[in-house]
């Protein structure tokens, strides 16, 4: 085991949820192991599902459209709206639901990720504002923590095996 930081915490007052996670990679490969589809589809999705981009466009007001797809093939369609971008310290985006024809499933929430620098790691921690509590109680429910905390294993593997490039 590891003594790289992981920490979730949800606040239901505040609809928000917190995740801190550092990994021990150079903060450039961090950055676009978040914000380039073919690096992201690598790891994004708890196995044994998988994720699809169909297309994204990583600049403000630009989309990401994607699907986890399960291994009997159930997709589940999401959209990520980019609202704000410094390079290799923050984004900002808008998540909703949706259907296979782009049609969102509102309220969606608000992601905040910060990406730092400290003595050979990179930290990223993301802030996840829901727009309701219903929707945060839906992704606690859909198992969002057990499944994120999955994708953030598949990435820490994935950037272990880049490093080595």
């Amino acid at each position: 085991m590891n003594d790289l930081l992981f920490d979730f915490t949800v606040d239901k007052a505040a609809k928000t949820v917190f995740i801190t996670r550092e990994f021990a990679a150079e903060p450039d490969l961090v950055w676009d192991a978040f914000t380039k589809a073919e690096i992201l589809d690598q790891w994004v999705a708890p196995k044994p599902w998988a994720s699809k981009t169909k297309y994204m466009n990583f600049e403000v007001g630009g989309r990401r459209f994607y699907a986890m797809v399960s291994p009997e093939g159930q997709e589940r369609w999401a959209i990520q709206q980019y609202t704000s971008i410094t390079p290799k310290t923050n984004f900002k985006m808008h998540n909703a639901f949706a259907d296979a024809n782009e049609n969102p499933e509102l309220p969606g929430s608000d992601w905040d990720y910060h990406f730092s620098e400290q003595k050979g790691t990179t930290k990223v921690s993301i802030t996840i504002n829901n727009e309701s509590l219903t929707r945060l109680e839906k992704m606690i429910e859909m198992g969002f923590k057990e499944g994120f905390t999955m994708s953030m294993t598949n990435l820490e593997n994935l950037l272990a095996t880049l490093s080595k490039k």
